[in-house]
Parts: C-alpha cells; structure tokens; sequence
C-alpha cells in the first residue's frame, strides 16, 4: 500500500475548496485557480512553475496530486483502442477504455472498484464492489489518459466520457455528482455535460434526484430486457425496480432535461434476443424520445450466458425498426484487448493472487 494513500487529495477539490485549504497554509487565495490549473494538466507538484518553491514543497509533503496512476495498457492492432489498467493509492485497481472516433477520444473510466449490482452479464460485479472512488479518482483517469495521448505526440485530448466502466454510477451518487460539476469547470479539464453520457443500471430514486440536479448527461439505461420476467433473472435490481418505474423515471428525465434516452440492450442467446421480444420491447418503449442500442454479447463463461448471431442481431434491430424505434448496433472496440468491463482487471487480480 502506497505511502501517499494518507495524504491528502487535492484533484477531487473545487477552486473554493483549494483556496481554504491553501488559506490554512498561509497562501493567497489567487493560488487557488493555479493550483487547479495544473492539477488538471497532470503537472506534479514540482513542475507548478509559477508557485513558490516552498509551497511546492509543502504540497508535496501534505499532499498528492494525482491519486491514480497507470499500472499498464494495451493497445488493439484492430482499432487503436486502448485498455488501461489503474492503480489506486490503496493498491486496489479499476480500468479504463480509451477509444478513438473522427469526431475525437472518448474516455470509459471506472466509479467503483467493482460493482455490487449483480447484472449477470457482467464481469465486473463478479467480486462484488470493493469501494466507490471518489471525485479525484475519477478526474484522475482522465488526466491519466490525456498524459498518454500527450506522451505518444497525438496533441490531443480526452473530449467524451461515458461512465461505463465498473461500478454503478448512482451507487456513488454524490461523488459522480461532484465529479461532474469539477469535470465542466472553467481552467480544468472543462468537459461540457453534453459530452458527457452516465450508464445506469436503473436506481429510480436516484435517476429522478439526477434529473433535478441541472447535469444534463445523456442518461443510458442497462435495459436488456422487454419485460420485468427477463429483466429480473439478468439483473437483480429489478426485483426492486419494476420496468414501469424505471421507464416512467426515464421519461421524466427526458421532461426535465430535454435529453433523449439511450436505451443499452445486450443481446443474450435464448434470453432476450427473439423477435417477438424486439416488438414487445417497441411497445413498452413507444412515444418516448428514446434510441436503442444493441450489444451483441460478449460471452462470460462465469454465468453461463452467450451471445448472439449476425442473423439474431439483424432480425432484432429490423423488428425494432418496422416498430420505428431508433435503433442502432454498437460498434464493438477492442475485441483483441478484453475490452468488455472488468476482463483485464479480473486477470490481473487472478495473476496477483499468491500460489500455493
């Protein structure tokens, strides 16, 4: 476990809050907007040029600057995706996807060292959560990720987030919350909410406390089912949240935000992937201003579950189409990498593990 992990985390902090507490050092509150400036272009204590020495000093006694650091990464010859592999200060690790589009790099990072959602088609929830990551962790991955494209001479940046990775973001609501509100402040990393997209497994309390919170995210919803029956034996929170609550929780997000819905449906063989249920999942969905996006399934041997064939996905997306549901495939990035959550942090938890 890292020395530092004692230290105090000053990336997860507001420019307000960084003028208290360099207020406690006896520093000027016009520190504060430098402070944060550099912490958000992953410069280290040491290279803050325009801060007195002995400050920098005594930030890098108290303090640590970025709490994440990259452990390792692997790259797709198929696409350029990246895997990233984080460690924490705790020793504890979550990943990251770096994925490259023309319109610019989208970045999928982690809110919880696993997940304790239970959704059967996913590796992450596997070993249960071990902690949410706080707001610091979570702009870290992303400071992490701009040091990487700046170290391979790309002059680009991180413009997209998607909140997919592992974890529940509304399991860790008021930390996501913070991370967002720094996440668009002017002299960081400045990442509009509309770039923004936040994954949800549909936690109706608090889907309807996000809508209030002027965070206008695109909000996608873990559906993968037409009914509560199929829903309940792929996800275990719908025993608590029924489809209609869910789907009236969307709709007022949508009434709040004036955002559409993005409906993630992973396509299961012998589950959910029938036609019939594409026509059922249509009425359920009709009027709403909504878009569907079909996962093909990336198998997890652990549940027992596969995926689907080219002729399943086809007659699923045509069935939603006749029904004139917008409707789209996800285009699948780092297939040669263990892209799906959770498969490159599962192995290296095994390979860490002491032999017997």
């Amino acid at each position: 476990m890292s020395e530092n992990v004692e230290k105090r985390q000053l990336l997860g902090m507001t420019p307000q809050e960084l003028g208290e507490y360099l207020r406690e050092l006896g520093q000027p509150a016009f520190r504060a907007k430098q402070v944060f400036a550099w912490l958000h272009q992953g410069v280290p204590f040491e290279g803050m040029s325009n801060l007195p020495k002995t400050l920098r000093q005594m930030l890098a006694d108290a303090c640590v600057d970025n709490p994440v650091a990259v452990l390792s990464t692997v790259q797709s010859k198929i696409d350029g995706t990246v895997k990233l592999l984080y460690r924490l200060l705790d020793g504890h690790v979550v990943e990251g996807v770096l994925m490259r589009y023309k319109y610019g790099n989208t970045l999928c990072l982690s809110t919880q060292v696993g997940c304790r959602m239970g959704c059967a088609f996913c590796a992450s929830t596997l070993d249960g959560c071990a902690r949410s990551l706080t707001p610091g962790e979570m702009l870290g991955q992303i400071v992490c990720a701009n040091g990487l494209l700046e170290s391979q001479g790309e002059g680009q940046r991180v413009g997209n987030i998607v909140l997919m990775g592992s974890g529940e973001p509304f399991d860790n609501y008021d930390n996501v919350v913070k991370f967002l509100r720094i996440l668009r402040m002017e002299g960081g990393l400045c990442i509009g909410m509309r770039s923004v997209s936040l994954s949800t497994c549909g936690l109706v309390p608090q889907m309807r406390r996000f809508a209030e919170e002027d965070l206008p995210v695109t909000l996608s919803l873990s559906l993968h089912a037409p009914n509560d029956e199929v829903r309940r034996r792929l996800m275990p929170v719908a025993k608590a949240y029924p489809m209609d609550e869910v789907l009236a929780a969307c709709r007022y997000y949508i009434e709040k935000t004036g955002r559409r819905v993005i409906f993630e449906y992973a396509l299961v063989h012998g589950v959910n992937a029938a036609p019939e249920q594409a026509a059922e999942l249509a009425g359920r969905l009709r009027g709403m201003q909504c878009h569907v996006n079909l996962i093909p399934l990336n198998s997890v041997p652990e549940r027992g579950l596969t995926g689907v064939s080219e002729r399943e996905v086809d007659a699923f997306k045509r069935a939603l189409e006749q029904k004139n549901i917008s409707v789209t495939r996800r285009r699948e990035m780092g297939d040669d990498i263990e892209g799906a959550c959770g498969q490159l942090r599962r192995r290296y938890m095994r390979e860490s593990e002491p032999q017997a």
